[in-house]
């Protein structure tokens, strides 16, 4: 079994050549024993292990890469175990979610032998499952798409840097100027919102919106189901309510609406547990209000979809001001926290209020409250608290 698996390892080592760096190359720590990074499919998790796997300083027996997406093994204990047994000292197990138990087998491992490891897996993965107490013993990062910044780095192979939001609220004038000065924004910011949010944009441009698609319908068909109870004629429910919440404005669930357009009757908690489903699995983004409960059967007061690409790829036409606000929850969603707001669209850290629109958008809504920005669309350089929305594209 292990000879099968180093000849794929192999294989990927020669393969892989993705030399790009995303920005959680500097932001996650491998030091620990037992490591795990989850994400939306397709944002580069096994890109990114393949690289670290590749580049550490230890003999390739040492080193191993197994990937439930391939190699079909029936107890990751016993592949760990024989591993262990010839002196390995790093596993790497990718799509984790795929193997049944594997909470229980990642504490054995754990418990048992010397080894470290680190794993991916689906967005939608609950580490804190009841099996196993793995919330107690592993590390875990969530990652998140391409930013605007690494887009259009990788786009015109340049480096340039992030900035936390403090530095755009207070600084945006000074920070796009000098931005602007390296790139031509208009047709770049049109392309991310359209193609960027994947890395594997960059493998194949003209087939992408199609294989966005594929991937998208891998998740809801093959990611899901493999983490929770669901039948198989949910799956096609849950492609329903996508394509819904994609045709939609900045979506206000109405779920007795919903219900009825789901053919679901009376099925409020089924539901709810859709809406979750999709979110956990990071193809929605629910917001709710700071004065409800995170509960999943708590109506959310805003459903959108993750980002801007999938608009793309499930619409025929996209809402100008649903993209505004679908970017603007996908750049902020990595390190800050987003609800909805009483006056304004989004409310930041519980301090910051967001108004999403063009660049003709007054502040009447949003004028005598502090600390709150206009983020207008279709302008370059912002003034005052009106900022550019293309600016928080360089959050990370």
């Amino acid at each position: 079994m292990l000879n099968e698996i180093r000849q794929y390892q192999r294989k990927l080592f020669k393969k892989n050549n993705f030399t790009y760096k995303r920005y959680f190359h500097n932001t996650i720590s491998l030091d620990k024993k037992l490591v795990g990074i989850i994400g939306a499919r397709g944002v580069g998790k096994t890109t990114f292990l393949l690289q670290y796997l590749k580049e550490l300083d230890i003999p390739f027996s040492k080193k191993l890469y197994i990937s439930a997406d391939i190699i079909t093994i029936p107890s990751l204990f016993e592949v760990a175990n024989a591993f262990s047994k010839e002196e390995g000292e790093v596993l790497i197990i990718d799509e984790i979610h795929k193997y049944k138990n594997f909470e229980i087998e990642l504490k054995k491992i754990y418990d048992i032998l010397d080894l470290k490891v680190i794993f991916s897996g689906s967005s939608a993965l609950e580490i804190d499952n009841a099996k196993a107490d793995l919330s107690r013993r592993a590390i875990v990062y969530d990652v998140f798409g391409l930013s605007f910044r690494e887009f259009i780095e990788l786009e015109k192979n340049i480096t340039l840097s992030s900035y936390k939001l403090e530095e755009i609220l207070n600084n945006h004038i000074d920070i796009s100027y000098e931005l602007l000065t390296k790139f031509n924004l208009t047709l770049l910011f049109r392309e991310y919102l359209k193609s960027g949010y994947y890395p594997f944009y960059f493998e194949d441009k003209e087939d992408y919106l199609i294989k966005l698609n594929e991937t998208i319908n891998t998740v809801i068909e093959v990611d899901i189901p493999s983490i929770f109870p669901i039948e198989y004629n949910s799956i096609q429910n849950l492609k329903k309510l996508v394509r819904l919440i994609c045709l939609s404005h900045p979506y206000t669930p109405n779920i007795k609406e919903l219900l009825v357009k789901m053919d679901m009757k009376d099925n409020y908690k089924g539901l709810y547990r859709f809406i979750e489903y999709l979110n956990r699995a990071k193809i929605f983004n629910t917001l709710k209000s700071t004065t409800k409960e995170d509960n999943i059967f708590t109506k959310p007061d805003k459903i959108y979809l993750n980002n801007t690409n999938l608009h793309y790829a499930y619409c025929q036409n996209s809402n100008t001001g649903t993209i505004r606000e679908v970017f603007t929850t996908s750049m902020l969603q990595e390190k800050h926290t987003i609800t909805i707001a009483k006056k304004g669209d989004f409310l930041v850290d519980d301090k910051y209020i967001f108004e999403v629109d063009g660049k003709n958008k007054s502040f009447k809504q949003i004028k005598d409250i502090k600390d709150s920005f206009v983020v207008a669309d279709d302008i370059e350089i912002g003034s005052g608290n009106k900022i550019p929305l293309w600016l928080f594209g360089f959050l990370y």
